[in-house]
């Protein structure tokens, strides 16, 4: 599994590409740990345009990052899942538990113009 990201203002856009299952969770769940306790990033964005599965051990590792943001009053959102993984967030009732956009730009919008003028200047 591939991880990137990108600071937009106080947004943390990470980028994971592949599957998020057993063998490739750690490297989702070490990507997100040093952004959810930094003060300057209150929202953690998820772009998994580019994610083709998640299994229970990756809702796991988006449960611990959504409890992390909360108990400091951030926010997690996920964009731009492929029907599978939004057949399966539907399934396990975390597109209720998580905020879960069509696209980056919706996400960005909702939470940040600032962060959204830094994406479309990218």
């Amino acid at each position: 599994m591939d991880v990137k990201t990108r600071q937009l203002g106080n947004v943390a856009l990470v980028v994971p590409a592949g599957r998020v299952d057993q063998s490739t969770s750690a490297s989702l769940e070490g990507a997100l740990s040093p952004l959810w306790g930094r003060a300057d990033v209150a929202t953690l964005l998820l772009d998994f345009t580019g994610v083709e599965y998640i299994s229970s051990v990756g809702l796991r590792v988006l449960m611990i990052a959504s409890r992390q943001m909360r108990a400091r009053q951030g926010r997690i959102l996920i964009a731009g899942l492929q029907p599978i993984v939004a057949e399966i967030f539907a399934i396990s009732r975390f597109d209720k538990v998580l905020e879960v956009f069509p696209t980056v730009r919706d996400a960005l919008a909702a939470v940040s113009p600032e962060a959204l003028a830094a994406y479309g200047a990218a």
